[in-house]
C-alpha cells in the first residue's frame, strides 16, 4: 500500500508518548496518520481534510473528546471512530455510540484492538476490557469525575459532593484495588 493509498487516520490523545507509540503502530498498520494533543487541536485539521478513521482520547486538556466526536460525525458520518478513556463507564460509552463514536475501548488498548474495533458496529458491541467495576471502583471515578470537573480544586470537590474535606482527601490517596 503506497502512501497515496493509505486510509487517513487521525489521533488524538494528550499523552505524547502514547501518540508516538501508536502512530509508529497504525503506520506499520497502512495508515496515514496525523497526530494531534487536543480537541482544539484537531478540529481545524479534521475540517481541513476529514479523516478515514479517528482514534480519540475521552478526557484531555480544554474540551472533552465527545465534543470532537460529535464534530467529526456531522463532518462526515462514515468516519470510523474508536474513542478510548482511563475512565470506563456504560455512561460514557453510552453517549459516545449516541455522538458517532463506531467503538468505545477501555485503556490500555493496543494497537490490534483499535484496528479491530473500527470493523465492529456500534449497536452489537461496546468493548470493556475489565471485569465489572466493584463499588469502590464507581465511587473512585465518580470522585475523579468531579474533582476534575472542580478544576481539581478539593475544597470546590468536596462542596460538590456534600462531603468533608478530609474525608475526600482519604480517598483519593487511597485507590480502589486493581487501579
Amino acid at each position: 500500500m503506497s502512501c497515496e493509498d493509505s486510509a487517513s487516520l487521525l489521533l488524538v490523545d494528550d499523552n505524547a508518548t502514547f501518540c508516538r507509540v501508536l502512530r509508529t503502530a497504525l503506520i506499520k498498520r497502512g495508515f496515514s496518520v496525523t497526530v494531534a494533543h487536543s480537541v482544539e487541536e484537531a478540529l481545524p485539521l479534521a475540517f481541513a481534510n476529514p479523516p478515514e478513521f479517528s482514534i480519540v482520547d475521552m478526557k484531555m486538556d480544554g474540551a472533552p473528546g465527545l465534543v470532537l466526536v460529535k464534530a467529526l460525525h456531522e463532518l462526515d458520518p462514515n468516519t470510523r471512530i474508536v474513542v478510548l478513556t482511563g475512565y470506563a463507564s456504560i455512561h460514557t460509552a453510552v453517549e459516545a455510540i449516541k455522538l458517532g463514536a463506531t467503538q468505545y475501548l477501555a485503556k490500555p488498548a493496543n494497537a490490534d484492538e483499535i484496528v479491530a474495533a473500527f470493523s465492529h458496529q456500534a449497536d452489537t458491541h461496546v468493548a470493556f476490557n475489565a471485569l465489572p467495576a466493584n463499588i469502590e471502583k464507581l465511587e473512585w471515578e465518580h470522585i475523579q469525575r468531579v474533582l476534575q470537573e472542580h478544576g481539581n480544586n478539593i475544597s470546590a470537590t468536596a462542596r460538590a459532593l456534600n462531603m468533608h474535606r478530609r474525608t475526600l482527601q482519604r480517598k483519593l490517596n487511597k485507590p480502589p484495588a486493581g487501579k
